[in-house]
């Protein structure tokens, strides 16, 4: 597929638009990188409670993860909603009400009176907040392409990286001084302040040229002429089936490591942080080798490499080999591939749709808040233990695997150059 060539007014026009943005600095990449991490901050700062909520409201363990799964399915439809939006009204809009929602939402989830009054607000924080995560990427879709715009994704990851190394330590140190409900406190103070850097400093990046004037109908054919691209649907699962794999990790470590393993919460906390410095490291070594390698082999390479580990990590669990260490570094090993994943696929797939950035960007965030938000649970439906941690994120990584083997070219012999032109 080739995007047909544009006028300077024509709103399919995917030329990269002149912003303050694409010359500024580290502060502009800290800002985007703060929106994009705001639905892992909110999944991550209420990590630790997840047992406190579990006794506090007489729940079950499964439910009381669906309190994060829930929270990725409210994302997943949050951004088919606000990504066609942004399109339309451009991208400071749709973030100023969805962060705001996000605020409301958070002091609702604080006085929450049992498990599903809390499932449903959780859904609700997670549609609202998807704003924060769709609008960024099309903020930068809107600005670079290509290896550019891989390496400023990747960048970002530096940013967004510190939810799991810090978000668990602080979201745990303020359940135990006060309660697990003050958590939300939290997470309505950083939307807030979100709020007023959005108001005062982010500029917007779709001028009213770019725009798509498309209704209900408009939306449906956009997300239409995606889910026919053979190509796109490929590349925008990986994602998604990349984010099934943290997420089972997330909603079954604190029950595996401090349950099956007896770590304390700061131990776990420890743990967490430790195995986000392998997702920042990995995003940052990509950010150096997308400037020399295609996107699409650093891509194909990852995924192999994730599934050779990760059935390496499941020996160790069964077999027992290595204890805690041999557990805690060969799942470390598998989380650091994540960051070569999501970034290149994204990066691939939103190649041909610069004229409708929002739309593209919000079904890839859909699909992978939704498959995660599928998947993820069933860590806790197969027992919840060490066993059935590891064979989720197997059975992700090796579906990413046939995904992209079967559904694009990008393992025959230059089948990347067809793929990141953009031909089917």
């Amino acid at each position: 597929m080739t995007t047909p060539s544009t006028g300077p007014n024509d709103p399919t026009d995917d030329t990269p638009a002149a912003t303050p943005l694409r010359s500024a600095g580290f502060k502009y990449v800290l800002m985007l990188g703060a929106l994009a991490a705001l639905p892992a901050i909110s999944t991550d700062m209420y990590l630790p409670s997840l047992p406190s909520v579990e006794l506090d409201l007489a729940t079950t363990q499964a439910a009381a993860q669906f309190t994060m799964s829930g929270m990725l399915i409210g994302g997943a439809v949050g951004q088919l909603v606000i990504g066609p939006f942004s399109d339309r009204f451009g991208r400071r809009l749709p973030l100023l009400i969805g962060i705001s929602l996000h605020v409301l939402t958070s002091l609702l989830c604080s006085i929450a009176p049992g498990i599903e009054t809390l499932i449903g607000l959780r859904v609700a924080q997670g549609f609202f907040n998807a704003a924060a995560g769709v609008v960024a990427i099309a903020v930068i879709r809107d600005l670079f392409v290509g290896s550019e715009a891989a390496r400023l994704l990747s960048r970002l990851m530096l940013v967004i990286g510190l939810a799991p190394l810090l978000a668990p330590t602080v979201g745990g140190a303020i359940a135990e001084t006060w309660h697990w409900r003050a958590v939300f406190y939290a997470l309505a103070l950083i939307g807030l302040v979100l709020v007023v850097i959005v108001w005062r400093w982010m500029p917007e990046t779709l001028p009213t040229h770019r725009r798509r004037a498309a209704g209900p109908r408009g939306v449906v054919v956009g997300y239409g002429a995606l889910l026919r691209d053979r190509h796109f649907m490929a590349l925008a699962v990986l994602p998604g089936l990349g984010m099934a794999v943290i997420m089972s990790y997330v909603v079954g470590s604190p029950f595996v490591l401090q349950g099956d393993y007896g770590l304390s919460a700061a131990q776990f906390a420890g743990i967490f942080a430790l195995n986000g410095v392998a997702l920042v490291l990995s995003a940052q070594v990509n950010a150096a080798l997308v400037r020399r390698v295609s996107p699409v082999r650093i891509l194909r390479a990852a995924l192999l490499t994730q599934l050779v580990l990760s059935v390496g990590l499941l020996v160790v669990v069964l077999t027992g080999g290595g204890g805690l260490i041999g557990f805690v570094v060969a799942l470390w090993l598998v989380l650091s591939m994540q960051g070569f994943i999501p970034a290149n696929a994204s990066v691939l797939a939103l190649g041909s749709y610069g004229h409708m950035a929002g739309t593209a960007a919000a079904l890839i965030g859909a699909m992978q808040a939704g498959i995660a938000g599928i998947v993820s649970p069933l860590v806790g439906v197969f027992g919840g233990g060490p066993v059935a941690l590891v064979s989720v994120m197997i059975a992700s990584i090796a579906l990413g695997v046939t995904v992209l083997a079967t559904a694009t070219p990008a393992f025959r012999t230059g089948g990347w150059h067809a793929l990141e032109a953009g031909r089917q």
